[in-house]
């Protein structure tokens, strides 16, 4: 689900970029006022667990890879925003040092994987909070939705940036992409996501490992 440099237009990446920095700033604001004792190890270690999560990286047809990504479950144990900026420090550490993602691509890489599934999740989750598939559906429907915005940041590129009829950066048009993308996502990368989410979340709870509002 990466984006590697030279998949998105300049105009693209810049205004991936102009929309993900006021995320950012809020995000961080959130960060630091979840942050104490008892959070901070936890945050990390979930944070190190996407980490890993997200390195095992499948290629799938429409010119891109998939995996799971691990925000949903920061996302329904302290909130949206903490788990934006947490997904976005593992991406740029991926970037930076393991060149799994670009850097020209990062701001639409975090909009992809960190807000968009970090928010889609924790909404899901409190929808159906009180069912006991609440949690595997939020980690389903996080990565479900984190492929659709992928897809329509990839599909658009032939259509934004393309001279004599022949694209410059992405090939593939929606009509491959968003079936291809979607589609591994929905039925395998998300159901994945989905169970590791629902265990995870009820060893949490089970082991009162952190009482937060959603726990």
């Amino acid at each position: 689900m990466h984006i590697p440099d030279g998949y998105l237009s300049p105009i693209t990446c810049i205004a991936t970029y102009a929309a993900a920095l006021p995320l950012w700033v809020i995000a961080f604001k959130k960060l630091k006022e979840e942050l104490n004792e008892t959070t901070l190890p936890l945050i990390a270690s979930l944070s190190a667990l996407s980490f890993i999560i997200m390195m095992f990286n499948i290629p799938i047809p429409g010119g891109t890879s998939g995996h799971a990504v691990g925000a949903s479950l920061i996302a329904i144990l302290f909130g949206p925003w903490v788990a934006s900026v947490c997904i976005s420090l593992v991406l740029l550490i991926q970037a930076l040092v393991f060149g799994d993602g670009g850097i020209t691509t990062f701001g639409a890489n975090t909009l992809v994987m960190a807000f968009a599934a970090s928010f889609s999740s924790y909404y899901i989750f409190n929808l159906f909070k009180q069912k006991s598939f609440a949690s595997f559906l939020s980690g389903w429907v996080g990565v479900v939705c984190a492929s659709i915005v992928l897809s329509l940041f990839l599909g658009v590129q032939p259509l934004i940036a393309s001279a004599d009829g022949q694209p410059l950066y992405f090939p593939f048009d929606f009509a491959l992409t968003f079936p291809a993308v979607v589609g591994s996502h929905a039925l395998f990368f998300g159901v994945v996501e989905g169970i590791f989410t629902a265990i995870a979340y009820r060893y949490i709870v089970k082991n009162r490992i952190y009482k937060g509002v959603n726990a």
